[in-house]
């Protein structure tokens, strides 16, 4: 069988690895791929990026199934249009993709279908939520509506922080169309949890739970990125809490999905807080995260083939999960610059004894045949084991093999909150 998986980050680098283990997959094709890729067994990289020219290349290539890894091709249509032509995808199709192309639909959806989620207005006049902050307590959370690349989220702990965001997002459109409208949502005290699940047209899987660190420096602290690293499993998700998140967030969210006739097929990811009062959700996700994607998958047992082909064919009714003992981290190294303007094309050092696996995200090999950086995450360094502690000390020691000019990672991952 030939798979075609879309994207450039260490999501699709961990996805194309994960689909090289099966025995059935004779043949891998990333577009556009990235070092990773092209260098993983069983695969290669294709330089294609639009809709219908990777479209075009599945039809020619005759590909068995095509895994959609980022979000923007989803929200665009990719599914709808792979459909129309009767070729295998898995993922959402556009519709259904509108719960993360815009905060504004997903809060809508939660409320319309009593989904545990904060407190919330939205805003699509800049005046108008300058003086809606005179009537909030403090930090409050603002939300881009539209994609931001995991950016477009501030939590702002006064009136000034809020005004700034405002005018940042609406005034000055950094982050494009995606700022014209927001979402102004209650801060919500607790600690997060990542849960991806695998769904169809009539169940949800859950997969195990992982824990991410989105804030650029130790301790949480600095502006949001797409992700610094991840734990997993999570060891704030209980088995109460395991079950409050399934009664009060995934079924409601199944049901809200069969109601609305939204089709769906494919990964669904949900970012929680587990507060005092129970689990609310954050924000739903169309697709796999990153970084968790590369914590998560090497736990995974089953063959990613055959669970992917169950989705497509609403058969999870059949799957059972079967997942490692023990835990799994993985710590990304970042550009100088990042998140803000990462510097790219520097050489990258590797030793030649390292152990841990490495999902390559922000890295290319150059004309010359030279490995360097082309954005801001350059990649996870990841390593599973028996105990949190000794994976972690493990995984921080292999870094030590590694080096580009600036490189900058956190050093609390998987102690810090």
């Amino acid at each position: 069988m030939k798979v075609l998986i879309i994207g450039n980050g260490g999501r699709e680098h961990a996805l194309a690895w994960k689909f090289s283990l099966s025995k059935q997959v004779k043949q891998i094709f990333v577009a556009p791929g990235n070092a990773g890729t092209q260098l993983e067994d069983k695969c290669k990289n294709v330089p294609y990026e639009s809709n219908e020219q990777i479209l075009a290349f599945a039809i020619e290539n005759k590909i068995d199934l095509t895994v959609v890894g980022p979000e923007l091709p989803l929200v665009s249509g990719i599914v709808d249009l792979f459909q129309q032509h009767k070729m295998r995808i898995l993922g959402p199709n556009q519709a259904s993709s509108q719960l993360e192309g815009s905060k504004i639909f997903a809060k809508e959806f939660m409320i319309r279908n009593q989904v545990a989620t904060a407190k919330y207005q939205k805003f699509d006049d800049p005046d108008l939520a300058i003086k809606f902050l005179s009537d909030v307590d403090f930090p409050i959370v603002i939300k881009a509506d539209g994609l931001a690349s995991g950016k477009g989220v501030v939590i702002a702990k006064t009136k000034s922080e809020a005004i700034e965001a405002i005018n940042d997002m609406m005034v000055k459109c950094i982050f494009k169309d995606s700022g014209k409208n927001i979402v102004i949502e209650e801060f919500l005290e607790g600690n997060e949890a990542s849960i991806i699940c695998l769904t169809d047209k009539n169940n949800i899987i859950p997969f195990i739970s992982s824990k991410d660190h989105k804030q650029i420096f130790d301790k949480n602290k600095g502006p949001n990125t797409g992700g610094m690293g991840c734990i997993c499993p999570n060891k704030y998700v209980s088995d109460a809490v395991f079950e409050d998140f399934k009664k009060n967030i995934m079924l409601p969210t199944l049901e809200g999905l069969k109601k609305e006739k939204l089709t769906y097929s494919g990964f669904l990811f949900f970012g929680v807080m587990i507060t005092k009062k129970g689990c609310k959700l954050l924000e739903y996700n169309v697709r796999m995260g990153d970084p968790e994607t590369q914590s998560i998958l090497p736990l995974l047992q089953n063959d990613i083939f055959d669970i992917a082909n169950m989705s497509i064919d609403n058969k999870l009714d059949n799957l059972e999960l079967s997942w490692k003992q023990g835990y799994s981290i993985n710590v990304v190294l970042a550009s100088k610059g990042y998140p803000q303007k990462p510097i790219v094309n520097l050489p990258i050092s590797l030793a030649n004894n390292i152990s841990a696996k490495i999902f390559y995200s922000g890295a290319k090999i150059d004309q010359d045949g030279n490995l360097v950086t082309s954005g801001g995450r350059v990649m996870s360094v990841y390593a599973n084991g028996t105990t949190l502690e000794g994976t972690r000390n493990f995984v921080y020691n292999e870094i030590k093999k590694i080096n580009f000019e600036g490189m900058q990672y956190r050093k609390d991952i998987g102690i810090s909150k």
